[in-house]
């Protein structure tokens, strides 16, 4: 049941948050492996992005990507909160009552990984689908998909299914960190906000908050290993499905470093932000109000 809440949390909030995470895809492939002030803007910032999809591809292209964006959330969350739920069962989480920061941070470390892994596939084929555009507009690799299935269907035939594996480990380490943030700055958040008497817990008011300071710490930890992610999936491939720009995680690391900066690991944070907040908001108080009604079924006290 843990799995299915978990799921469940994350899917209905990709409906609101997938818009900018077209948006922030776009940007962060802008100016690929290129020095700042050496390539054209296209996308200046968020609203400029926004604007420029919009008026270009239409207002339903910044929903590009849905169905595997939907899905991949699902698979992630399923896997991630109920791997968590399952260790904070066994005790490692909480000490006296409290959440632990080292636990928490472990426990969502591990759940992370292991859900980013299996499903990597789907976050390969949003981004291929997202990164898509008219030529216009057009930054980073450009793929030929026409739609979800005939993305598996084609990346399957050519490359197999270490094909649809390819750029793994960047989400493996994308979602490793970010997990480990989220699933330890939330309940101590909440924690926290009790304690100053700010918001009680177990009530709405106080996992919103705590959610919204639990999106500031994802993003601050997830955003560097997000466009190395980002660039090692969309990349194109040569007739082996070897990466055309990048050999691996550190390989991308250090061109993007080198090429583009420090700042080139923060490619699309405003984007990033502004998608965090009703993303997590959304799923955050979703899985915390899902989990508090099932243990009111079950008869046991949630905390």
């Amino acid at each position: 049941m843990e799995f299915l809440l978990g799921g469940l949390a994350s899917t209905g909030a990709v409906v609101f948050s997938n818009p900018l995470e077209v948006v922030k895809t776009r940007m962060q492939l802008q100016g690929e492996l290129k020095a700042r002030g050496h390539y054209h803007m296209t996308y200046r910032n968020v609203f400029h992005a926004f604007f420029t999809i919009g008026r270009v591809e239409g207002v339903f292209s910044l929903q590009k990507g849905l169905t595997p964006a939907m899905s991949y959330q699902f698979l992630l969350n399923s896997i991630r909160r109920g791997i968590y739920q399952g260790i904070f069962e066994l005790g490692f989480v909480s000490k006296n009552g409290s959440t632990s920061l080292i636990g928490s941070s472990v426990a969502g470390g591990i759940a992370g990984c292991i859900s980013a892994f299996i499903s990597s596939p789907l976050f390969l084929i949003k981004t291929h689908l997202q990164s898509q555009a008219d030529q216009v507009i057009a930054v980073g690799h450009q793929h030929t998909h026409q739609s979800f299935r005939h993305a598996i269907k084609s990346i399957y035939q050519q490359y197999g299914l270490r094909g649809l594996y390819r750029g793994a480990s960047g989400i493996t380490m994308r979602v490793t960190f970010g997990s480990a943030a989220e699933m330890s700055s939330f309940p101590i958040a909440k924690e926290f906000l009790h304690d100053m008497e700010v918001f009680e817990k177990g009530k709405l008011p106080n996992a919103a908050a705590a959610s919204v300071i639990s999106g500031c710490a994802v993003v601050s930890a997830m955003t560097p290993f997000d466009v190395v992610a980002v660039r090692l999936f969309n990349q194109g491939v040569n007739a082996k499905g070897q990466g055309l720009l990048y050999k691996n995680v550190f390989d991308c690391s250090w061109k993007i470093l080198w090429t583009e900066g420090p700042l080139g690991f923060y490619k699309g944070l405003g984007a990033s932000f502004f998608r965090i907040g009703p993303h997590t908001l959304i799923s955050l108080v979703f899985w915390d109000e899902l989990r508090k009604q099932h243990a009111k079924l079950q008869g046991r006290h949630f905390v």
